[in-house]
C-alpha cells in the first residue's frame, strides 16, 4: 500500500516493508527501522552541523567585502584624490570596484544569485557533482568524512534488510541507495555485480575498496560464523563512533583555518585602504 505514496516512503523504506511482510517479521522490522531513521536523522544533522560553520563563514566573509567596497573606499576617494598621487594597484583595484558596486548597486544580488544557483547547479548537474565527488574523495581528513558518513547508512540499512530477510544482493541494492557520493555509488554496484556472480561479500568488498579493513574483517568474520547480521549491526556502531571522531578532528581543523581565511581577507582590505596613507606619511618624512 505505502507503495502508492513514493512521494512519502522511498524505495528503501517501501522494500523492507515488503521484507517484513513476507518474512511475517513486520512488527521487528518496523521496529529496527524506527530506529534506523532515528540514526539516519542523527547522522544528517551531524554533517549539516560540521558543514554549516563554513558555509556561514564563507557567506559572513562576502558581505564584509562587498560592504567594504560598496561603502568604505568610495568615502575615502576624495582625500585619496586630494593627495595627488597614483594610488597602489591593490587600493585603485578595490576603489573601482567600490565606485562601480555603489553605481550599479542592483548588481549584487544579481551576483549574489547567480553565485548560489552555479553552486547550487554544480551539485545538482550529475557530470559536476561527480567531479566534486572524485576531489572530496582525495581530500585528506574531508575523504574519510565523505566515506564514513556514507557507510554509516549504507551499512545500517543493509543490517536492517538482511535481518528482514533479504537475499544479499538485494540488501546491497537496497543500502545503495543510501549513498550519494557517485563513486561510492558506482564501486557498491560492481560489488552487487560480483557478489550476484558467487563472489563473497566481504571479498567484493575488499576489491572495491570502499571499506576500512576493520569493517571488512568483521563482515568476513560474520559470514564464515553465519552470524553476519551481528557482525554488520557491531560495524554500525563502529562506523558511529569512527565519524563521531572524524566529525570532531574536522571540526578542530575548520575553525583554524575559516580565521585565517578571514584574517587574510581583512589583512588585504586593511592594507588597501591604508596603505596610500603610509605612502603618503613616509614621503612627509
Amino acid at each position: 500500500t505505502i507503495a502508492r505514496y513514493p512521494e512519502i516512503f522511498d524505495q528503501v523504506f517501501i522494500g523492507l516493508v515488503r521484507a517484513g511482510e513476507e518474512s511475517g517479521e513486520l512488527d521487528i522490522t518496523l521496529n529496527r527501522m524506527a530506529k534506523l531513521l532515528d540514526k539516519q536523522d542523527a547522522i544528517r544533522n551531524k554533517v549539516i552541523g560540521t558543514l554549516m560553520y563554513p558555509a556561514f563563514v564563507i557567506v559572513l566573509a562576502i558581505l564584509v567585502v562587498l560592504v567594504m567596497l560598496t561603502f568604505v573606499f568610495p568615502a575615502f576617494k576624495d582625500m585619496y584624490d586630494n593627495m595627488g598621487k597614483e594610488l597602489p594597484w591593490i587600493t585603485q583595484a578595490c576603489m573601482d570596484s567600490g565606485l562601480f558596486l555603489k553605481k550599479y548597486w542592483f548588481t549584487i544580488p544579481i551576483g549574489l544569485g547567480s553565485l548560489f544557483y552555479g553552486v547550487y547547479y554544480l551539485f545538482k548537474w550529475p557530470k559536476s557533482r561527480r567531479k566534486i565527488d572524485e576531489i572530496s574523495l582525495k581530500l585528506p581528513l574531508f575523504n574519510n568524512f565523505i566515506k564514513l558518513s556514507s557507510l554509516a547508512n549504507f551499512v545500517s540499512v543493509m543490517h536492517v534488510a538482511y535481518e528482514a530477510g533479504v537475499p544479499i544482493v538485494d540488501c546491497l541494492y537496497l543500502s545503495n541507495l543510501t549513498i550519494h557520493n557517485y563513486p561510492l555509488r558506482d564501486a557498491v554496484k560492481l560489488v552487487a555485480a560480483k557478489v550476484q556472480q558467487g563472489t563473497h561479500l566481504s571479498v567484493a568488498l575488499r576489491a572495491a575498496e570502499v571499506m576500512p579493513k576493520i569493517l571488512l574483517f568483521m563482515i568476513s568474520t560474520g559470514e564464515q560464523s553465519g552470524k553476519l547480521g551481528e557482525m554488520l549491526l557491531q560495524a554500525s556502531n563502529y562506523i558511529d563512533v569512527e565519524l563521531e571522531r572524524v566529525i570532531d578532528k574536522l571540526t578542530e581543523l575548520i575553525e583554524p583555518v575559516m580565521l585565517i581565511v578571514i584574517g587574510g581577507i581583512v589583512l588585504v582590505l586593511a592594507l588597501a585602504l591604508y596603505l596610500p596613507l603610509f605612502q603618503s606619511y613616509s614621503n612627509i618624512g
